[in-house]
Formats: structure tokens, C-alpha cells, sequence
């Protein structure tokens, strides 16, 4: 049985979320302020994390950003009432998988659930990757989150990891910006263009010798990116 942590501070909102996804089959456990939240994001594993930004105590951005920095890989769903797009992409850069903007419906948030859940963990289909891998000027370990240049480790948001291992895996051929977008956020509308060209751009920086002539993520005109290692 997959177990989520409900973050919310909300208590109509946390007795509804638990009734509706306990009847779907999920195990679940609740934090109603942001340091207890956060205590047991870092304490136990779950499957998957709902998070409100919004918190007393400890913010859901500042959760979703220490659990990153700590190692923790489980799959955060932002739960907010804020539409502005800065606001979204900066859950998104600190390592959020997906985000709803509240009121919502429950329908859509089960599906963005299961979607998330049935994503394959990080990993070469058919082999195991080496713990570290070559693109451009760095390597890249992909399960623990480590980038280096040279001996120097450098820094990559939680989302720089997944898009930089989408583009691996998918080396060689033509990706859209769709496919990032509903493949890597489990999402197909609310992240804009602009938001993975902005990620794209940052990728660059780091993995190319001169980011202003790329030659290993290339921009495949009207249609999106190619990885060429």
C-alpha cells in the first residue's frame, strides 16, 4: 500500500484530503505546521508528499528545498493558493514534482498522483548506469544528486537533475518541450515554454564549454531540444 504525507494546515482541507485518498487505497499521515512536516519528510519514507506552501513555522518551499539538500528523493506535489507563474517555477527549481493551485478538484489531484506514481525510478532500462556519467564539462552521478567539474562539485536543482536525466535517456532523438513538460512535472498545461527554456538555458551554463554555441543540448527549431553525446 503506497503511503503519502499530507503537510496542510487546514483542517477541513487535511480531514478531506485523508478521507478521499484512504477510500482510493492510500495509507496516509498528516503534519498540520511546517516543523513537524518537516520532521517527518526527513524521519520516514513515503511514496509520495502533498505540501502546502503556506505553513506556520517552516514554509513548503523552504521543506521542499531542505528535503533536496538532504537526500530525499520522494515525489512532492505543492499544494497552493498562488497562480503566479514565478511562484510555481520557483517550487519547481527547488524540487518539486508538480503543483495544483487550490481550489482543486480531487479528481485531478488523484491523477496527478497516480501519474506521478507510476513514473519509473531514475535508471537505464535494461542496465545499470555508472555511478557517474560524462556530459559535456561534467559527471553526473543521477541517484545521489552529485555534479562535478573536475573535482569541484557543483550545484543543480533537484529539477536540473531530472531534466539533465530525461535528456540522457532520450539522447539522440528530437525532444518537444511537451514531452518535458508531462513527462518530467507530470503536467501538460500549467509549466510554460518559458519555464524549460529557462531550465535549458541554466543546463547550458553548466554543462557546455561555450553556452552561447552548444553542442550537446541543441535547439531543434519550432519543436524543442536534442541531447548529442
Amino acid at each position: 500500500m503506497k503511503k503519502i504525507l499530507i503537510v496542510e494546515d487546514e483542517l477541513s482541507m487535511v480531514k478531506g484530503l485523508k478521507d478521499n485518498l484512504e477510500f482510493e487505497g492510500f495509507e496516509t499521515d498528516t503534519a498540520m505546521d511546517g516543523n513537524l512536516g518537516l520532521e517527518k519528510v526527513l524521519q520516514n519514507k513515503y511514496d509520495l508528499i502533498l505540501l502546502d506552501v503556506m505553513l506556520p513555522g517552516v514554509s513548503g518551499f523552504d521543506i521542499c528545498k531542505t528535503a533536496r539538500k538532504e537526500g530525499v528523493i520522494t515525489p512532492i506535489i505543492l499544494l497552493t493558493a498562488k497562480g503566479e507563474e514565478i511562484d510555481k517555477v520557483l517550487g519547481l527549481e527547488l524540487g518539486a514534482d508538480d503543483y495544483i493551485t487550490k481550489p482543486f478538484s480531487l479528481r485531478e489531484l488523484l491523477a496527478r498522483i497516480k501519474a506521478i506514481l507510476r513514473r519509473p525510478p531514475i535508471g537505464k532500462e535494461g542496465g545499470v548506469e555508472p555511478e557517474f556519467i560524462d556530459i559535456g564539462n561534467i559527471k553526473v552521478n543521477f541517484k545521489n544528486y552529485v555534479a562535478l567539474k573536475g573535482k569541484n562539485e557543483i550545484k543543480m536543482s533537484y529539477k536540473e537533475f531530472e531534466i539533465l536525466h530525461y535528456m540522457y535517456m532520450n539522447a539522440g532523438k528530437i525532444i518537444q518541450r511537451d514531452d518535458l513538460m508531462s513527462d518530467v512535472w507530470s503536467i501538460d498545461y500549467e509549466v510554460t515554454t518559458r519555464t524549460i527554456d529557462n531550465f535549458i538555458l541554466k543546463l547550458r551554463q553548466k554543462i557546455e564549454a561555450d553556452p552561447n554555441n552548444p553542442k550537446i543540448i541543441l535547439t531543434v527549431h519550432g519543436v524543442g531540444y536534442k541531447m548529442i553525446l
